[in-house]
């Protein structure tokens, strides 16, 4: 019986050379025009024939999941980080902070976060720990009374990726906008004391 693992990395010396070669380019193609990621072009690029970059990553959205896999599991070490904050909003805006980072430096987690659909069981784990956290950290920020109390972690979760598009369809993604942005959204979600 097949692995459900896709895009488990292979063993062999060479085919990890031609697996490093094949997400380097694909990074740079991300860049260049999002997705789909077209596997013949990346294949054309990479040097080396369509049945090897098949054989490394089944779809596009396989090989996505896997240029976002190191890049996700940053994030979710400050959300839980985060988790262990004593102020919610401290945690909050941590986690919200570095999502907007990554999705301005990187295609990958922007797409992979903005996607309801996942390729790896791995990925939808992943997701799913991210928003568990989220989720756990507005519960305390609304007990805490210092977050609006009609928001959840799916429309938090919604709001991000549209900063990240955002800034990214902006005149050359300027980082400035991603503070701003984030700013306008903290402003908007957090509940002021008077």
């Amino acid at each position: 019986m097949p692995s459900s693992r896709v895009s488990e990395p292979p063993r062999r010396a060479d085919s990890l050379r031609i697996r490093a070669r094949l997400l380097d380019e694909a990074r740079v193609m991300l860049a260049e025009g999002g997705v789909p990621l077209q596997l013949n072009d990346l294949a054309r690029r990479a040097g080396v024939g369509v049945g090897t970059v098949y054989r490394h990553f089944a779809t596009s959205q396989a090989l996505v999941e896997a240029l976002a896999v190191l890049r996700f599991e940053g994030l979710l070490e400050v959300a839980r980080r985060a988790a262990d904050e004593p102020d919610p909003w401290v945690g909050i805006e941590a986690v919200l902070r570095e999502q907007v980072r990554l999705e301005m430096e990187y295609a990958e987690v922007r797409e992979v976060l903005a996607t309801t659909y996942d390729t790896h069981p791995e990925t939808s784990a992943a997701k799913a720990e991210l928003m568990g956290i989220t989720e756990g950290l507005l519960v305390a920020a609304r007990a805490a009374g210092v977050v609006r109390a009609d928001l959840g972690a799916s429309d938090l979760r919604r709001l991000m990726c549209g900063i990240g598009y955002a800034v990214t369809i902006s005149d050359g993604g300027n980082p400035a906008l991603g503070e701003l942005y984030l700013r306008v959204l903290c402003d908007g979600i957090r509940v002021t004391r008077t």
